[in-house]
């Protein structure tokens, strides 16, 4: 009945996903390449989750 009060899941992993993107961006801009390669891992298994999220949804 309030199913659009609900918020995505895949909505909430897209923009931790983006923002992960972002903080890696930055540490190798800065040079700091173990950084970018941890956030760059963590990245793509919030990439993975998604993939998963949107095929259970499908």
């Amino acid at each position: 009945m309030f199913g659009f009060l609900k918020q995505d899941p895949v909505k909430k992993l897209r923009k931790q996903y983006d923002a992960k993107l972002e903080q890696a961006m930055l540490a190798q801009r800065k040079g700091d390449m173990r950084l970018f390669a941890d956030l760059t891992a963590e990245s793509e298994a919030l990439w993975q989750q998604i993939e998963q999220l949107q095929q259970q949804q499908s």
